[in-house]
């Protein structure tokens, strides 16, 4: 089994807490994505878990082996950084044996399981090249090769696709999924993009400042964030957030009212006159005359089937503006007014600490 279960585990530099204690379960055969912005502490929990720095306090098991203080290569892990770390006097061949030749398997086993793991990847054909005549998705192609050759309880992903253009980072999603169908291994995988998060992931784990903020299927994430760190990294565009204060509540929600006097009703449970973030996605605001969301478009989005419309501020007091989703065909013209409503179950609240005040079912 190639279960992973950190206990406690965090990370000191000098006065700085670049990882707050943390706790987490991976299950044998997960593809699990931690996902956050830059120095959120992803970088560093997969380092720990790697081996490659030691942690200030917790505990790391792997299988049934605690490893807290085993060296990496005594873990089972292997780890695809974002960097190719190709050696370039090699073949392709022989970039991928190289741990193999290390641990001193015997040349009948390398090569066969050189080529077993080459044609896997697509790279059958390559495995007399040099790094430098191939592409940027061949070589991050070989290193993938040359970690899981190894047969690994574990494959670590270090944002192994952030050096790509769309186009490659695409196709790279698809083999990265396909390859974890097809070995069935353990995967962590860190990225700071979303989009990798939201079609990789069979678990998201969204960090912030440190901390895991919350974790769970992508779309359960993705419809129930559990606080404004979460919302934020999860989306794309992003969530639009509006502060408002609680005017009225009910057995149904409340009704928020927005810093620009616009009333807004939402399934959520309150205090009478507190302060909130209302949180609503561009994809569930919906045209409406007398909507509370409003002002004129400065930027018109064309995105194939759906479009985006960025609407300017509105008011002396600089309220927030707004993204809204249309469809691809609706003809939107700079300048034009445009109001928008949404569904009180669609919109989300955000208390002060940051948290998402409780949805009403």
């Amino acid at each position: 089994m190639s279960s992973v279960m950190v206990s406690g585990l965090s990370k000191r530099f000098g006065s700085v807490d670049a990882l707050h204690a943390t706790s987490l379960s991976i299950d044998h055969g997960e593809f699990v994505v931690i996902v956050g912005p830059s120095g959120c502490g992803k970088s560093t929990l997969l380092r720990l878990v790697a081996g490659l720095d030691e942690p200030s306090s917790g505990s790391i098991v792997i299988g049934e082996r605690d490893v807290t203080r085993f060296p990496p290569a005594e873990r089972g892990l292997a780890m695809v950084f974002q960097s190719y770390a190709l050696y370039p006097h090699l073949s392709v061949f022989e970039n991928i044996a190289f741990p193999l030749r290390v641990a001193r398997r015997p040349r009948a086993e390398i090569g066969a399981r050189v080529r077993a793991t080459a044609d896997m990847l697509d790279l059958g054909g390559l495995l007399e090249r040099r790094p430098r005549a191939l592409s940027g998705g061949q070589r991050q192609r070989v290193s993938i090769a040359r970690a899981v050759v190894r047969e690994p309880a574990v494959l670590l992903l270090d944002e192994p696709l952030s050096n790509l253009d769309a186009e490659l980072r695409s196709r790279m999603r698809y083999e990265l999924a396909r390859l974890h169908g097809r070995l069935g291994c353990t995967m962590i995988y860190v990225t700071h993009d979303q989009t990798e998060a939201m079609t990789l992931a069979n678990r998201v784990v969204v960090m912030a400042q440190g901390r895991v903020e919350q974790a769970g299927p992508p779309l359960d994430v993705y419809n129930r964030p559990a606080s404004l760190a979460v919302a934020r990294a999860i989306g794309a565009p992003a969530m639009n957030f509006l502060a408002g204060t609680v005017e009225t509540v009910d057995a149904a929600g409340v009704t928020v009212r927005l810093t620009e006097g616009e009333q807004v009703r939402v399934a959520a449970r309150a205090e009478p006159g507190a302060a909130v973030t209302l949180g609503v996605r561009p994809e569930h605001l919906r045209p409406a005359e007398h909507g509370p969301f409003g002002g004129a478009v400065e930027l018109f989005e064309r995105l194939g089937p759906l479009s985006f419309v960025h609407l300017g501020r509105k008011g002396e007091d600089g309220g927030a503006a707004v993204v809204a989703q249309l469809p691809g065909d609706r003809m939107v013209t700079l300048g034009e007014q445009m109001r928008f409503a949404v569904d009180p179950a669609d919109a989300r609240l955000f208390a002060t600490d940051g948290r998402a005040c409780p949805p009403i079912p």
